[in-house]
């Protein structure tokens, strides 16, 4: 679990254009992360 003020650890994860985005291509720089936890479930 993370806590507040804990670095984010690296990851990746498709953009909504489908290309993988990485956590350290935005090194230095300020990003905002949302998702939809239930985006493309039944129901």
């Amino acid at each position: 679990m993370l806590e507040e003020g804990n670095p984010a650890p690296q990851f990746s994860a498709p953009d909504q254009h489908g290309n993988m985005i990485n956590l350290e291509d935005f090194s230095g720089q300020w990003i905002a992360l949302w998702w939809y936890p239930k985006a493309s479930t039944p129901g």
